[in-house]
């Protein structure tokens, strides 16, 4: 058995010059598919009309999987197989969930009751998320016809632990299916075959069978919602349409608008949290369990970016249910340039053609696919397709790039199903790793500063990073290393040198782009770090390392900088700090309170209340709650005079959060800012001196 915690490589396509398990009874016959992908016997010519043997072979599509593991009444495993025929052979993969065979019932008395397996005769299968147990690659099987009664299937075996999002290579497993005749809960006359798996050491698991039930491979529903001044995005305004776009990718996908008319909650522009409130609240239904089920909602404008984002990740994702939502902007101007060829100077959503695309990049996203610039399909972004050689939006590719297309048809059930894999999480089959990537630390320096050298217990740490090109000619870099986008990730290396990772928080900005760097420039982002995917990121005192690395893509070859620094974590100051930073320590959701903030976020909120009453921590988050008073939510209203009030008086801020809290002040009354205390108005104009956004807000609002 292979211990492997990396993910599972996709299926290869199993060619016609691979030789099948013959066995000793019918020699078997191969010829190429035709372009409707079936055995074309007509090549055979009059043998094939006087030949008394029978032709089989599998037919494509989703065959309903059974594995009954041997000496086991309580437990089974089913799932689903999909077989891909194209003009090169065949490619196959599977996955398997656990079943109980009985099911407990309570009333009028105690009792197992069996509890039945799905129906083959209603169509693919869907399982419980919670079931997942495993994804089989498949590396043999029957890819033309045969005339004999069986053939060899084989496949590695990865075991799924959920608790990591991670997969352990059980190796080889084996199968000679033989054909069968259909149980009588099929459709008549369907491919059904049965056979005996064996172990990679020969050791006798039981039954496994398959049985055709749909000439689709995966099956979904997507809703579609709006406000009343926003467009459907039905198709491009021609003959392509969400249907024939996914039948390419041979799914059966069910497209329907349900609510016209969704009210804004706080004008025309939402935020990712407000997009996210309403999907849980308007859509018709949410058992992801029973239905692969995503979400599109189409609005005026929109708060992050300009034409779409898929929201429903990382910090906007308030309960915890990834990849169920997307959103689109039907009222973006597209700009008055040329590159934008036959649509600029257009309202977006009566643009139907780039408006359509747009809506399928972003449900993209929700199927775990990511930006691919390998050509002008759905998954490159709007921006660089309009760049692009050739007349936008005459120059669009109306489909999936060829590996993102076998991504939909092959990956794992839990990389593509909503509420399964967080968004931004590495599917390839050998995921970059800094070992893999160019360091281009000596072109290029990464400088990490800690705001501050000593941070208390339960408090955020601020640290600024700048990325220098020391060298002699420009070079590709991000346009930013904020931790909203998706070239930012590293490690907190704690006092023990045990190491907590953490990312970015990653939307979809598709006007996303690199610049060129010139020599001796510098680009600074300011980030603040507190938990990560293994938790709290600071939880004890002590001399601690942040480690950053930064990575993108230059002409397709990915490269990477890192830089690190040391700071310190002080300890509790006395009882009433130890409590709160338990607290602050604890909670989850405080993340999603500094990242993105909302009303919606009660636990959160509680936790950033508990840091506020606490006087060793209530500077360190002061930024946080102004914040969340100073931007509306729903329908509650701004209220720059209270957030100017919960700054205090010496509140620690980095030099763009003081950018942003100037917005807040443009708004306050002028009582409010004759209150603002000499320390914080020393802090503003010592930010706005290295920030001439910061200087000319604060000129517009008399701060000297």
């Amino acid at each position: 058995m292979s211990h492997n915690n990396q993910n599972p490589r996709l299926p290869e396509e199993i060619g016609f010059d691979e030789q099948e398990d013959l066995s000793d009874e019918s020699p078997q016959i191969k010829a190429p598919l035709n372009v409707n992908h079936t055995p074309d016997f007509s090549l055979l010519g009059n043998f094939s009309a006087f030949n008394p043997w029978r032709f089989r072979s599998l037919k494509q599509g989703a065959y309903f999987l059974q594995w009954q593991p041997k000496n086991s009444r309580f437990v089974r495993y089913n799932g689903t197989m999909r077989v891909e025929r194209h003009r090169s052979g065949v490619t196959a993969s599977g996955d398997l969930y656990s079943h109980h065979a009985f099911k407990p019932i309570f009333f009028p008395s105690f009792r197992l009751a069996p509890n039945s397996d799905p129906s083959p005769s209603a169509g693919i299968p869907i399982f419980p998320r919670s079931r997942y147990h495993c994804y089989l690659r498949v590396t043999e099987i029957l890819e033309s016809f045969t005339i004999a009664n069986k053939f060899t299937l084989r496949f590695e075996k990865f075991d799924f632990d959920s608790s990591s999002n991670t997969w352990i290579n059980q190796g080889i497993h084996s199968a000679q299916m033989y054909f069968k005749s259909a149980p009588a809960n099929y459709p008549s006359g369907v491919t059904y075959l049965k056979g005996a798996l064996k172990s990679p050491a020969g050791v006798d698991l039981g039954s496994i069978s398959m049985g055709w039930v749909s000439s689709f491979l995966r099956k979904a529903t997507l809703e579609v919602d709006r406000v009343s001044q926003s467009e459907y995005p039905a198709d491009n305004g021609g003959a392509t349409n969400w249907q024939n776009v996914f039948n390419t990718v041979n799914w059966d996908l069910e497209v329907y608008e349900s609510d016209t008319n969704l009210s804004e909650p706080s004008g025309q522009s939402w935020s990712n949290p407000e997009m996210h409130a309403v999907m849980l609240s308007r859509r018709d239904s949410a058992n992801l369990d029973s239905q692969w089920r995503y979400y599109l909602i189409a609005v005026r404008r929109l708060d992050f970016t300009s034409r779409g984002v898929m929201y429903d990740a990382f910090s906007t994702d308030s309960n915890n249910i990834p990849r169920e939502g997307a959103g689109i902007a039907s009222h973006w101007s597209i700009p008055n340039q040329g590159q934008w060829g036959a649509v600029q100077g257009q309202r977006f959503g009566a643009a139907a053609a780039p408006y359509f695309r747009t809506a399928v990049h972003e449900i993209g996203h929700a199927l775990g696919l990511y930006h691919n610039a390998a050509d002008n399909g759905f998954m490159n972004t709007t921006g660089v397709v309009a760049n692009s050689p050739g007349v936008f939006p005459g120059n669009i590719q109306w489909s999936f790039n060829s590996q993102d297309a076998k991504r939909l048809r092959h990956m794992p059930d839990p990389w593509v199903r909503p509420g399964m894999i967080p968004f931004g999480s590495p599917y390839n089959s050998a995921p970059i790793s800094l070992a893999d990537s160019i360091d281009m630390s000596g072109p290029l320096l990464l400088e990490v500063e800690p705001l501050l050298s000593a941070v208390p217990i339960g408090a955020p740490v601020r640290v600024s990073v700048t990325l220098t090109n020391d060298s002699d000619s420009s070079i590709q870099v991000p346009d930013t290393l904020s931790l909203k986008d998706g070239h930012v990730s590293g490690e907190v290396i704690d006092p023990s040198q045990g190491r907590r990772s953490f990312c970015s928080v990653m939307r979809c900005l598709e006007e996303h782009e690199l610049h060129s760097l010139k020599p001796g420039s510098s680009l600074t982002s300011d980030m603040t770090l507190l938990r990560g995917a293994d938790g709290a990121l600071f939880p004890q005192s002590g001399l601690y390392t942040v480690r950053l690395n930064t990575t993108w893509k230059i002409d397709g070859v990915d490269v990477r900088v890192s830089g690190q620094r040391n700071l310190m974590i002080s300890p509790a100051e006395d009882e009433q700090h130890a409590i709160a930073a338990l607290v602050t320590l604890s909670e989850p959701d405080l993340l999603l309170t500094l990242a993105i903030g909302g009303d919606h976020l009660e636990e959160g909120n509680k936790a950033l209340d508990t840091a506020m009453n606490n006087c060793v921590l209530a500077p360190h988050y002061a930024l946080v709650k102004a914040k969340n008073l100073g931007r509306r939510f729903g329908k509650r209203k701004a209220n720059p005079d209270a957030a100017l009030k919960a700054l205090g008086e010496n509140p620690v801020l980095s030099v763009s959060e003081a950018e942003k809290m100037t917005v807040i002040l443009d708004d306050a009354s002028e009582s409010a800012l004759k209150k603002l205390p000499k320390s914080l108005a020393a802090k503003f104009k010592q930010c706005a001196n290295e920030s001439k956004a910061v200087k000319k807000r604060f000129e517009k609002i008399g701060i000297e």
